[in-house]
Protein backbone atom coordinates (compact mmCIF):
# COMPACT_ATOMS: atom_id res chain seq x y z
CA UNK A 1 0.00 0.00 0.00
CA UNK A 2 1.07 3.68 -1.11
CA UNK A 3 2.25 5.73 1.75
CA UNK A 4 0.42 9.22 1.87
CA UNK A 5 2.19 12.00 0.61
CA UNK A 6 2.62 14.66 2.73
CA UNK A 7 0.54 18.11 2.45
CA UNK A 8 2.90 20.47 3.06
CA UNK A 9 6.19 19.44 1.81
CA UNK A 10 9.72 21.86 2.49
CA UNK A 11 12.85 21.33 1.32
CA UNK A 12 16.23 23.46 2.11
CA UNK A 13 13.84 27.00 2.78
CA UNK A 14 16.39 29.58 3.42
CA UNK A 15 14.85 33.14 3.84
CA UNK A 16 17.28 36.45 3.64
CA UNK A 17 17.15 39.83 4.82
CA UNK A 18 19.20 42.60 3.38
CA UNK A 19 19.50 45.57 6.33
CA UNK A 20 21.10 48.77 5.64
CA UNK A 21 23.80 50.17 8.39
CA UNK A 22 25.01 53.88 8.21
CA UNK A 23 27.76 55.55 10.72
CA UNK A 24 25.54 57.28 12.94
CA UNK A 25 23.15 54.82 13.77
CA UNK A 26 19.66 52.97 12.66
CA UNK A 27 19.03 50.50 9.71
CA UNK A 28 17.55 50.68 6.69
CA UNK A 29 15.74 47.47 5.35
CA UNK A 30 15.24 47.01 1.63
CA UNK A 31 12.11 47.43 1.30
CA UNK A 32 12.37 51.18 2.65
CA UNK A 33 15.69 51.51 0.61
CA UNK A 34 13.73 50.91 -2.85
CA UNK A 35 11.06 53.12 -1.74
CA UNK A 36 13.05 56.05 -0.44
CA UNK A 37 14.25 55.91 -4.57
CA UNK A 38 11.61 56.68 -5.50
CA UNK A 39 10.20 59.32 -3.14
CA UNK A 40 13.59 60.87 -2.17
CA UNK A 41 15.47 60.29 -5.31
CA UNK A 42 18.50 63.00 -4.75
CA UNK A 43 19.16 61.55 -1.14
CA UNK A 44 18.96 57.94 -3.11
CA UNK A 45 21.82 58.65 -5.05
CA UNK A 46 23.69 60.55 -2.34
CA UNK A 47 23.43 56.93 -0.34
CA UNK A 48 25.10 55.60 -3.47
CA UNK A 49 28.31 57.70 -3.14
CA UNK A 50 28.25 56.48 0.25
CA UNK A 51 28.43 52.60 -0.77
CA UNK A 52 31.03 53.47 -3.35
CA UNK A 53 32.96 55.34 -0.67
CA UNK A 54 32.27 52.43 2.14
CA UNK A 55 30.74 54.95 4.67
CA UNK A 56 27.50 52.56 4.40
CA UNK A 57 27.57 48.83 5.60
CA UNK A 58 25.13 46.29 4.33
CA UNK A 59 24.49 42.90 6.29
CA UNK A 60 22.53 39.63 5.24
CA UNK A 61 20.77 38.40 7.72
CA UNK A 62 19.25 34.73 7.45
CA UNK A 63 15.88 34.50 9.23
CA UNK A 64 15.83 30.72 7.62
CA UNK A 65 18.48 28.53 6.82
CA UNK A 66 18.24 25.16 5.03
CA UNK A 67 14.94 24.22 6.54
CA UNK A 68 13.90 20.62 5.65
CA UNK A 69 10.11 19.23 6.81
CA UNK A 70 7.23 17.34 5.90
CA UNK A 71 3.85 17.77 7.52
CA UNK A 72 1.20 15.44 6.88
CA UNK A 73 -2.85 15.69 6.55
CA UNK A 74 -4.41 15.53 9.71
CA UNK A 75 -0.85 16.57 11.72
CA UNK A 76 -0.80 18.98 14.49
CA UNK A 77 2.22 21.05 14.44
CA UNK A 78 3.59 23.42 17.44
CA UNK A 79 6.64 25.19 16.64
CA UNK A 80 8.07 27.31 19.46
CA UNK A 81 11.70 28.89 20.13
CA UNK A 82 12.67 32.07 21.07
CA UNK A 83 11.83 35.84 19.84
CA UNK A 84 13.97 35.97 16.36
CA UNK A 85 14.26 32.20 15.88
CA UNK A 86 12.23 32.17 12.47
CA UNK A 87 9.03 31.38 13.80
CA UNK A 88 7.08 33.66 12.18
CA UNK A 89 9.16 33.95 8.70
CA UNK A 90 8.26 30.35 8.17
CA UNK A 91 4.37 30.85 8.78
CA UNK A 92 4.53 33.65 6.61
CA UNK A 93 5.94 31.69 3.84
CA UNK A 94 3.75 28.70 4.71
CA UNK A 95 0.90 31.58 4.07
CA UNK A 96 2.46 32.56 1.04
CA UNK A 97 2.91 36.36 2.24
CA UNK A 98 6.37 36.01 1.61
CA UNK A 99 8.68 33.45 -0.29
CA UNK A 100 11.79 31.75 0.13
CA UNK A 101 15.07 32.93 -1.10
CA UNK A 102 16.47 29.27 -1.64
CA UNK A 103 14.49 26.15 -1.75
CA UNK A 104 11.50 24.59 -2.82
CA UNK A 105 7.86 24.36 -1.14
CA UNK A 106 4.67 22.48 -1.96
CA UNK A 107 1.59 22.78 -0.22
CA UNK A 108 -1.37 19.95 -1.32
CA UNK A 109 -4.16 22.20 -0.12
CA UNK A 110 -6.00 25.59 0.38
CA UNK A 111 -4.50 27.98 3.51
CA UNK A 112 -6.21 29.82 6.15
CA UNK A 113 -4.34 31.99 8.83
CA UNK A 114 -4.13 34.01 11.48
CA UNK A 115 -0.81 35.65 11.62
CA UNK A 116 -1.09 38.97 13.68
CA UNK A 117 -3.90 41.14 14.45
CA UNK A 118 -6.09 42.24 12.05
CA UNK A 119 -4.25 40.76 8.97
CA UNK A 120 -6.40 40.56 6.01
CA UNK A 121 -8.92 43.00 7.80
CA UNK A 122 -9.92 46.03 5.52
CA UNK A 123 -10.00 49.00 8.11
CA UNK A 124 -12.77 50.89 6.16
CA UNK A 125 -14.87 47.77 6.11
CA UNK A 126 -17.48 46.63 8.77
CA UNK A 127 -17.10 43.39 10.56
CA UNK A 128 -19.74 42.06 8.08
CA UNK A 129 -18.05 42.74 4.97
CA UNK A 130 -14.93 41.33 6.24
CA UNK A 131 -16.02 38.40 6.77
CA UNK A 132 -16.92 37.85 3.22
CA UNK A 133 -13.68 39.30 2.02
CA UNK A 134 -11.99 37.15 4.07
CA UNK A 135 -13.72 33.99 2.85
CA UNK A 136 -13.43 35.11 -0.96
CA UNK A 137 -9.50 35.54 -0.78
CA UNK A 138 -10.12 31.97 0.38
CA UNK A 139 -11.63 30.72 -2.06
CA UNK A 140 -14.69 30.13 -0.14
CA UNK A 141 -18.46 30.34 -2.02
CA UNK A 142 -20.63 32.81 -0.99
CA UNK A 143 -23.51 30.71 -0.18
CA UNK A 144 -21.06 28.50 2.25
CA UNK A 145 -19.74 31.58 3.95
CA UNK A 146 -23.57 32.98 4.32
CA UNK A 147 -24.18 29.08 6.00
CA UNK A 148 -21.13 29.84 8.12
CA UNK A 149 -21.88 33.63 9.16
CA UNK A 150 -23.82 33.31 11.75
CA UNK A 151 -21.27 31.04 13.77
CA UNK A 152 -18.30 33.04 13.10
CA UNK A 153 -20.60 36.01 14.64
CA UNK A 154 -21.55 34.03 17.91
CA UNK A 155 -17.58 32.61 18.58
CA UNK A 156 -16.36 36.09 18.22
CA UNK A 157 -19.41 37.81 20.44
CA UNK A 158 -19.57 40.95 18.11
CA UNK A 159 -22.69 40.97 17.45
CA UNK A 160 -22.98 44.79 18.64
CA UNK A 161 -20.49 45.72 16.14
CA UNK A 162 -20.94 43.80 13.30
CA UNK A 163 -21.78 46.95 11.39
CA UNK A 164 -18.75 48.94 12.74
CA UNK A 165 -16.13 49.51 10.75
CA UNK A 166 -13.15 47.35 11.93
CA UNK A 167 -10.77 50.55 12.46
CA UNK A 168 -13.08 51.27 15.60
CA UNK A 169 -12.24 47.49 17.24
CA UNK A 170 -10.26 47.15 19.98
CA UNK A 171 -7.24 44.93 20.02
CA UNK A 172 -9.98 41.90 21.74
CA UNK A 173 -12.46 42.50 19.18
CA UNK A 174 -9.71 42.36 16.45
CA UNK A 175 -8.36 38.99 17.45
CA UNK A 176 -11.60 37.46 18.27
CA UNK A 177 -12.94 38.17 14.54
CA UNK A 178 -9.93 36.78 12.77
CA UNK A 179 -9.77 33.73 14.75
CA UNK A 180 -13.64 33.11 14.19
CA UNK A 181 -12.95 33.72 10.41
CA UNK A 182 -9.84 31.41 10.35
CA UNK A 183 -11.51 28.56 12.38
CA UNK A 184 -14.67 28.29 10.81
CA UNK A 185 -13.35 28.48 7.12
CA UNK A 186 -12.98 25.21 6.17
CA UNK A 187 -9.48 25.20 4.47
CA UNK A 188 -7.45 22.00 4.54
CA UNK A 189 -4.50 23.60 6.42
CA UNK A 190 -4.81 26.16 9.54
CA UNK A 191 -2.06 28.31 10.53
CA UNK A 192 -2.08 30.31 13.84
CA UNK A 193 0.47 32.21 15.33
CA UNK A 194 0.63 33.76 18.76
CA UNK A 195 -3.19 33.54 19.47
CA UNK A 196 -3.24 31.20 22.09
CA UNK A 197 -0.97 33.75 24.46
CA UNK A 198 -3.31 36.49 23.73
CA UNK A 199 -6.60 38.21 24.92
CA UNK A 200 -7.85 37.01 28.34
CA UNK A 201 -7.94 33.78 30.16
CA UNK A 202 -11.33 33.01 28.80
CA UNK A 203 -10.91 33.50 25.42
CA UNK A 204 -7.52 31.59 25.44
CA UNK A 205 -9.83 28.61 26.97
CA UNK A 206 -12.60 29.03 24.14
CA UNK A 207 -9.56 29.14 21.30
CA UNK A 208 -7.97 25.72 22.65
CA UNK A 209 -11.54 24.41 22.88
CA UNK A 210 -12.29 25.18 19.39
CA UNK A 211 -8.68 23.64 17.60
CA UNK A 212 -9.92 20.25 20.09
CA UNK A 213 -12.96 20.05 18.34
CA UNK A 214 -11.16 20.76 14.91
CA UNK A 215 -8.75 17.88 15.75
CA UNK A 216 -11.49 15.29 16.20
CA UNK A 217 -14.41 16.05 13.75
CA UNK A 218 -12.25 17.50 10.76
CA UNK A 219 -9.19 16.05 10.72
CA UNK A 220 -7.62 19.63 9.02
CA UNK A 221 -4.20 20.52 9.44
CA UNK A 222 -3.16 22.77 12.30
CA UNK A 223 0.32 24.59 12.45
CA UNK A 224 0.71 26.18 15.93
CA UNK A 225 3.47 29.05 16.48
CA UNK A 226 3.26 29.97 20.61
CA UNK A 227 4.89 30.74 23.66
CA UNK A 228 2.32 29.07 26.00
CA UNK A 229 3.87 25.71 26.39
CA UNK A 230 0.76 24.19 28.61
CA UNK A 231 -1.13 24.25 24.78
CA UNK A 232 1.31 23.11 22.88
CA UNK A 233 1.53 20.14 25.25
CA UNK A 234 -2.41 19.68 24.90
CA UNK A 235 -3.14 20.28 21.76
CA UNK A 236 -0.55 19.26 19.61
CA UNK A 237 0.75 15.44 18.14
CA UNK A 238 4.42 16.67 17.31
CA UNK A 239 6.54 19.88 18.13
CA UNK A 240 9.80 21.56 16.11
CA UNK A 241 12.32 23.91 17.80
CA UNK A 242 13.54 26.45 15.76
CA UNK A 243 16.85 28.59 16.60
CA UNK A 244 18.43 30.94 14.25
CA UNK A 245 16.65 30.05 12.05
CA UNK A 246 17.09 26.27 11.84
CA UNK A 247 15.51 23.26 13.18
CA UNK A 248 17.12 22.17 16.39
CA UNK A 249 14.69 19.40 17.13
CA UNK A 250 11.45 17.87 15.69
CA UNK A 251 9.57 15.19 17.96
CA UNK A 252 7.05 14.57 20.79
CA UNK A 253 5.51 17.95 22.51
CA UNK A 254 7.17 16.98 26.34
CA UNK A 255 10.68 16.18 24.82
CA UNK A 256 10.83 19.63 22.30
CA UNK A 257 9.73 21.58 25.18
CA UNK A 258 12.13 20.09 27.64
CA UNK A 259 15.16 21.16 25.47
CA UNK A 260 13.59 24.61 24.82
CA UNK A 261 13.31 24.88 28.43
CA UNK A 262 17.28 24.00 29.22
CA UNK A 263 18.76 26.15 26.50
Amino acid sequence: MKSPEPIIQIRNISKKYNINHEHGGGYLTLRDAISDAFKFPFRFFKNQTRDVLGINKREEFWALKDVNLDIMKGDVVGIIGKNGAGKSTLLKILSQITFPTTGEIEINGTVGSLLEIGTGFHQELTGRENIFLNGAILGIKKKEIIRKFDEIVKFADIENFLDTPVKYYSSGMYVRLAFSVAVHMDTDILIIDEVLSVGDVEFQKKCSEKIELIKKEKGRTIIIVSHNMEAIKKLCKTCILLEKGKIIKHGLPDDVISININK
